[in-house]
């Protein structure tokens, strides 16, 4: 079942991709946003598999907003101007929906999804217990189950390691995430991610990893207790 939310500004169109949806088995429309910040909300503390996202809105343009989110989740831009195309498959958008459009095209938009989804899930569920972080001019390998934490700055990342040299490495939190195995971390807070395998303990939103104390931020407490929860 694929995840998904709208956010369009306009309310007509909103319903219209619910009805849509709501005629797709394998989709799961989760809520529906008419203000950008509401949806950066949600999205904080919600993971989902897809947004269909209006391009052309008042408060924050689509581009700009799926550039934003922290994520790596398929979009389907939905506008009314033919010229945001290229923009929108410049950001590796999934399809580009042209208002007004019908449940056929739709229908492609979201088989395409579809097809994307099963591959992203067949490649996370072959088992891969190693990353080929570059850093310090070479390229590091590095076994997934030795990772304690990582911890982000402006431009680059420390990744601390088990009885090993800390790699410090020029990559975002986002691009890092997306290697990782996602029922196997979580990031949680601004500049921390960490493995749920190694938490000791959890105490007054303070995470416990050997002799490491991490903070637990409220914007990513719910995502992370709903995978300790899992375990």
């Amino acid at each position: 079942m694929i995840r998904a939310i709208v956010l369009d500004d306009e309310p007509l169109a909103v319903k219209i991709i619910e009805n849509f949806c709501s005629r797709v088995d394998y989709i799961q429309l989760e809520k529906t946003f008419t203000q950008a910040n509401e949806a950066h909300k949600y999205l904080r503390k919600q993971p989902v598999d897809l947004i269909f996202l209006d391009i052309q809105m008042p408060t924050q343009n689509g581009l700009s907003f799926y550039k934003e989110i922290e994520q790596n989740t398929m979009v389907i831009f939905t506008t009314a101007y033919s010229e945001y195309a290229i923009e929108g498959f410049n950001v590796s958008a999934t399809d580009y929906l042209l208002k007004p459009f019908s449940f056929d095209r739709f229908l492609m938009a979201v088989e395409k999804a579809k097809s994307q989804y099963e591959v992203k899930n067949q490649v996370q569920n072959t088992e891969q217990n190693y990353l080929f972080i570059r850093a310090d001019y070479s390229l590091n390998k590095i076994l997934i189950s030795d990772i304690l934490f990582i911890e982000g700055f402006d431009d680059y990342l420390k990744i601390y390691i088990e009885n090993q040299k800390t790699i410090v490495a020029r990559m975002t939190m986002k691009s890092i995430l997306e290697k990782l195995p996602v029922a196997e971390f979580a990031r949680v807070h601004r500049s921390f991610i960490i493995p749920i395998n190694k938490v000791h303990k959890i105490r007054n939103k303070v995470i416990f990893i050997k002799d490491e104390e991490i903070p637990l931020s409220s914007t990513y407490e719910e995502d992370f207790l709903s995978k300790i929860n899992a375990k």
